[in-house]
């Protein structure tokens, strides 16, 4: 049985993505305008949502970290549309950290993002949630486990899951779907900043398609390319004395 509402036909579903002006996000809004879904688009700059040029797209600028400017985003689509049938959170940053390099300010600045945008999001739509849509938030597999170089970016995706988990324990018996979106590398300006070899690294149209099959699906959580994160998840319920080794091991941390 599915865990949450199966979402295949997009025709006239009123939909808001948050981070849709690049990676994901931007891939995401194209998909779904082909597929017939009416759009709201927001980001930091209008310039970049503007740039997308997604005929009928509704560009809502705003900053996730602000809370304000997400409740007014938020009753503007509600006096337009009269209601949302899905949010997706595709907001995030990334710094690769680790011990020698452990700079606060900058890991307090992706939590904000990666985590407490999602909360502040959550807090302005709650009221307009309605069975048969809801809210997916995009995590990372890097959340699954302690990994190199995810100091400030891993305990962020981490916290995403697990408040997933708690709101869909909350939602799901209203038949409210919550979903986890769990990518592995995806090619992004962000991932571009990695010094190492990605295996499996996806293209933003690979896991804009593969995140609407997890929709259509009905999982709780969505997870792709199989072939990486299910790897991810058997390494992750290992015990610690395979686990860490066995970490560093593959990736050479």
């Amino acid at each position: 049985m599915a865990l949450n509402p199966r979402i295949r036909d997009w025709q006239g579903k009123r939909v808001w993505l948050l981070g849709a002006s690049t990676g994901i996000g931007a891939a995401l809004a194209k998909l779904l305008a082909a597929r017939g879904a009416r759009l709201a688009l927001s980001g930091r700059r209008a310039e970049a949502l503007a740039a997308l040029a997604i005929p009928g797209a509704r560009c809502l600028p705003c900053d996730v970290t602000d809370s304000a400017a997400l409740v007014a985003a938020s009753a503007e689509l509600r006096s337009e549309w009269g209601g949302i049938d899905l949010v997706v959170y595709l907001a995030g940053d990334y710094v690769p950290m680790g011990a020698d390099n452990f700079d606060l300010a900058a890991a307090e600045r992706l939590l904000a993002v990666n985590f407490s945008g999602a909360m502040r999001l959550t807090a302005a739509v709650l009221p307009e949630l309605r069975p048969g849509g809801g809210i997916a938030f995009v995590a990372s597999v890097a959340g699954y486990r302690g990994l190199p170089k995810a100091l400030a970016y891993g305990p962020g995706k981490a916290a995403l899951i697990h408040f997933a988990e708690c709101l869909y324990l909350d939602l799901a018996p209203r038949g409210i779907g919550v979903w986890a979106i769990n990518p592995g590398f995806v090619a992004t300006r962000l991932t571009a900043q990695n010094d190492f070899a990605m295996p499996a690294l996806l293209t933003p149209e690979a896991a804009a398609r593969a995140t609407l099959d997890g929709l259509a699906g009905g999982a709780f959580e969505i997870h792709y390319p199989k072939r990486f994160t299910r790897v991810l998840k058997l390494l992750s319920l290992l015990p610690d004395r395979w686990y860490f080794p066995l970490i560093r091991r593959f990736t050479g941390g």
